[in-house]
């Protein structure tokens, strides 16, 4: 796939993911809801990283720290939020 074709497909899917957001945040606010809401986040910065960085290409060190970080702190923010 071209450079142009995988940023507009990663744009789109951004787009998508974006949309998905907000309407999880439209329903009521509860543990579960939270914690689609990181994973969709996630996603987004798996997204950005691999399309628009091209972290694909980079070297498993770079890629695993930057994927790692997304993750790392979405967790801590459910950790966080949800209830013990």
């Amino acid at each position: 796939m071209s450079v142009s074709r995988v940023s507009i497909t990663c744009w789109m899917a951004l787009a998508v993911l974006s949309t998905g957001t907000v309407a999880l945040g439209q329903v009521a606010a509860s543990g579960l809801v939270s914690i689609a809401i990181l994973a969709v986040a996630v996603t987004k910065a798996w997204l950005i990283a691999d399309g628009f960085m091209e972290l694909r290409h980079a070297p498993r060190l770079w890629r695993g720290l930057i994927l790692s970080w997304a993750v790392l702190l979405a967790s801590v923010i459910g950790i966080v939020i949800t209830p013990a």
